[in-house]
């Protein structure tokens, strides 16, 4: 995507990623997706009187976890504030948030781009805050709108980038890398769907090479990626069309409209004074010791731009392969168990990365529900590799485990060959005699492969792995075509 007369987009996001904890931010009730509506939400959730917020434990040290791991600065001591406003969903007229003394400051995520190129996202912050309910405005008939409590205390972290990124795509790979981050440090599933992880876009146009960060407009509760990268581009291209005519652009808060691909008007833009931030006096200040970072640092798992590196340097995988494979961490987990179980590094990222990936979207599952073990993967790539069955053969074997597996009687691979006869022809002797008699019964073909026609070679492999029934060494029946031609010809 591109932007005309020469503008350039100065793109920030705000990211709320909802913490895995079982119970919400400052009471007990459950967390858990799908219940009816109202039934999650207590005396604490609700704001009734004289009932008092307990800060959840697990929010905290997900929030430490997330900061270490971007390399920010974790605040030894943090403030809960609250953040006055007034809507139906939320319920106690004010949010539990943190405001000028939030829990993580700073920190960095890399992102990798489609032309192979890296760029440093600055962190400016990440504070917890409780989440608001849900207006349901799309029930029943008439002008009756809906609110559902369920999600009014629901633990939140909000992640804010520096307005740094320029383009959508650019966006679009920020909001990648870092739910890719959150399902490693296991603190967000990044559910967009469900809006476990959504975001709002503030966006902002100027002229190329200018420094000045001019109006901005915000794109509230974006709930996909693509709408990311599509709520962006028409915002943009919408300001610059303002400036252009002469107008100047409102900041205000904006929603989008996937239906008719376009932004529309929310409200006027709020600033922090708006909100009338103070401290919250039910909660104390948020105090951490250095003990308790220090234990939750020895928790990290090996990051995904560590994992990238030492799978690039270690299986000579190609940038584009090892992203992939450090994408997911169970990604990363079934390609490292293929490898132990004997197969080829780089074979078994193509395998993985087109054959399975393939079969799973055909199926519509997941990698965690393929019916076919990492182990079998990586013993049919060992196959390949030890010549025991050629690619094509490979093919087949795994189409039979699929079956295998789908109807409850997982095989591995060895035993599908033994019992299907499908080793691969290796014997030199064997093969010579077919090559011979299929360079001897082609004269025509022989001739004109030396006249230089060198795709007519095809026809003689064809012929072999016909008799062969697919299964002779390809590499040892283009190596004894050539000798057979070639005696042929004297």
């Amino acid at each position: 995507m591109t932007l005309p007369h020469n503008y350039e987009m100065v793109i920030g996001l705000e990211v709320h990623a909802q913490v895995t904890t079982k119970s919400k931010l400052f009471s007990g009730s459950s967390t858990a997706f799908g219940a009816e509506p109202n039934t999650q939400a207590n005396e604490i959730d609700l704001g009734m009187p004289g009932m008092l917020p307990v800060l959840n434990t697990g929010a905290v040290d997900s929030g430490i976890k997330l900061g270490l791991a971007i390399g920010a600065a974790i605040n030894r001591s943090s403030v809960f504030a609250r953040k006055n406003y007034y809507y139906p969903d939320l319920p106690k007229g004010y949010q539990i948030s943190q405001y000028d003394q939030p829990i993580v400051l700073g920190g960095k995520l890399d992102i990798d781009l489609e032309d192979g190129t890296t760029r440093t996202i600055n962190v400016t912050r990440m504070h917890l805050e409780e989440d608001a309910g849900k207006s349901i405005h799309d029930m029943g008939s008439g002008n009756v709108s809906y609110v559902d409590l369920n999600r009014a205390g629901v633990p939140l972290m909000e992640i804010v980038s520096e307005p740094e990124l320029r383009t959508p795509e650019e966006a679009g790979a920020y909001m990648k890398k870092l739910r890719t981050l959150l399902r490693f440090l296991e603190i967000c599933d990044g559910d967009m769907e469900k809006g476990n992880l959504r975001c709002d876009a503030n966006v902002s146009v100027r002229k190329i090479g200018s420094t000045e960060l001019k109006t901005r407009c915000e794109i509230k509760n974006l709930n996909s990626i693509r709408h990311v990268m599509n709520a962006i581009q028409h915002e943009a291209e919408r300001q610059v069309d303002v400036w252009e005519s002469g107008k100047a652009v409102d900041q205000e808060t904006r929603l989008w409209d996937p239906d008719a691909q376009e932004t529309r008007t929310l409200r006027s833009k709020e600033d922090a004074h708006d909100y009338r931030y103070f401290p919250c006096p039910d909660l104390l200040p948020v105090n951490l010791t250095e003990a308790r970072i220090e234990a939750i640092k020895t928790t990290l798992p090996e990051l995904p731009d560590a994992l990238k590196a030492r799978f690039i340097q270690q299986y000579g995988l190609s940038p584009y392969d090892a992203s992939l494979l450090t994408s997911e961490k169970t990604y990363a987990a079934y390609y490292t168990e293929m490898v132990s179980a004997g197969a080829d590094p780089k074979l078994a990222a193509n395998w993985m990365a087109v054959e399975l990936f393939a079969a799973l979207n055909k199926s519509g599952k997941d990698l965690e529900q393929s019916p076919i073990s990492a182990a079998h993967m990586g013993e049919l790539v060992s196959l390949i590799t030890s010549g025991k069955i050629s690619g094509k053969i490979a093919k087949q074997v795994f189409a039979l485990m699929q079956e295998a597996a789908e109807n409850g009687q997982p095989a591995s691979p060895a035993t599908i060959v033994e019992q299907q006869g499908l080793t691969q022809i290796s014997d030199e002797g064997a093969l010579k005699a077919i090559c011979e008699r299929a360079v001897a019964a082609n004269p025509d073909a022989v001739a004109k492969f030396k006249a230089g026609n060198e795709r007519i070679f095809g026809s003689f492999v064809g012929a072999v792995m016909k008799e062969t029934k697919g299964q002779a060494n390809p590499e040892l029946v283009n190596k004894l075509l050539q000798e057979a031609i070639a005696a042929q010809a004297n």
